[in-house]
């Protein structure tokens, strides 16, 4: 026997608010950020940062449980590759961009980072 479940909204217990992943193994957040920190796609950022040349900081809009989470991260351009080095905390993270050529932070150009987040929220 097969089912059908065609919903519209999947809500809260208190019937308006959004339905959050706590515990399920989804990306608790993800962004496609610009080369100015500029996030053209996200879920779960509040606001990110531009702290120079290829070096983002991105904040949850709801921290995680602690910075014990993992970062998958990436680049537009084939000769970029994007990292996270350090300042990884329960309400942000940084992407640093560097340049495959000549390992120079950002090089001279700054593509699209793209990074997802997987862990436990608070």
């Amino acid at each position: 026997m097969t089912s059908v479940l065609n919903v519209d909204t999947i809500a809260a217990k208190d019937g308006t608010s959004a339905a959050t992943l706590t515990k399920q193994t989804a990306a608790k957040a993800f962004v496609k950020g610009s080369d100015a920190a500029v996030a053209a796609e996200s879920f779960n950022i509040g606001s990110g940062t531009d702290n120079g040349t290829g070096n983002y900081t991105y904040a949850f809009t709801n921290s995680m449980s602690s910075a014990n989470y993992t970062i998958n991260t990436d680049c537009h351009s084939g000769g970029l590759s994007a990292t996270n080095k350090d300042s990884q905390a329960a309400g942000s993270y940084k992407v640093q961009v560097f340049d495959r050529g000549n390992s120079t932070l950002g090089g001279s150009r700054n593509d699209t980072n793209y990074s997802a987040i997987h862990g436990d929220l608070a």
